[in-house]
């Protein structure tokens, strides 16, 4: 996983997809690599990641927004809940990176719980004419 910041925000990714987020440029900043996610069939825990040195990272440098772009999976939730726990304290706004259908992709082979966040996280039509 990694962060990002532009200004006093931070962004957090999966470390596979560092290249492909920073490709968009959606976002510009300097990023924290988590490591993993958690995920205890894997081995991996909270202890197994950057978090405490993020968290550190975020209260000396003065962030005041983070940013988590985590894989819309049980261990991205996981993480990111933990995350949450962990930054709690802090006076930062802490966001997530929206959850929903791909461009281009139909509605008709869109899982469940994806149409369900979809729905969740809809936007004023007007705000997808900026883009």
């Amino acid at each position: 996983m990694s962060a990002a910041t532009c200004g006093r925000s931070v962004w957090w990714r999966t470390f596979g997809t560092s290249l492909p987020l920073k490709n968009t440029h959606a976002h510009r900043g300097r990023y924290h690599v988590l490591g993993g996610l958690i995920s205890p069939m894997d081995g991996m825990g909270p202890g197994d990641l950057t978090v405490d040195d993020l968290v550190q990272r975020v209260s000396d440098e003065g962030i005041e927004e983070v940013i988590l772009a985590l894989s819309a999976t049980m261990e991205g939730d996981t993480t990111a809940f933990y995350i949450y726990r962990k930054l709690g304290d802090l006076p930062i706004r802490l966001t997530a990176i929206a959850r929903g259908l791909p461009v281009g992709d139909a509605l008709e082979f869109a899982d469940e719980v994806t149409l369900s966040r979809s729905f969740q996280q809809r936007v004023p039509f007007e705000s997808t004419l900026n883009r």
